[in-house]
C-alpha cells in the first residue's frame, strides 16, 4: 500500500464543488480545509505507485484545482 497526502489549491468560489468531486475518488481515506497556501489537504491510500498517480492526476485535472502539490510516504530505515 502507498500512501501520500496531496495539498491542493483551488480556484475563488470552487473550493465546495472541488471538495465534492475529491470525496467520490476511490483511495481517498481523509479530507479537509486548512489555512495557508493551500486550501485543501487529501489523505490518499493506493495498492501501487501506477494507481496513485492516476488518482493524484485525476485531481490535478479537475475543474476548480489550481494546483496541487503531492507528499508520498517513504519507508525511513533507521539505522
Amino acid at each position: 500500500m502507498v500512501s501520500a497526502c496531496v495539498l491542493i489549491r483551488s480556484e475563488h468560489g470552487k473550493f465546495d464543488e472541488v471538495v465534492k468531486k475529491i470525496k467520490q475518488l476511490k483511495g481517498v481515506e481523509r479530507i479537509f480545509p486548512v489555512l495557508g497556501r493551500y486550501d485543501v489537504v487529501v489523505d490518499v491510500e493506493a495498492p501501487d505507485p501506477k494507481t496513485l498517480g492516476n488518482t493524484v492526476l485525476k485531481m490535478g485535472r479537475m475543474a476548480g484545482v489550481v494546483f496541487t502539490e503531492t507528499l508520498v510516504e517513504i519507508q525511513h530505515r533507521e539505522e
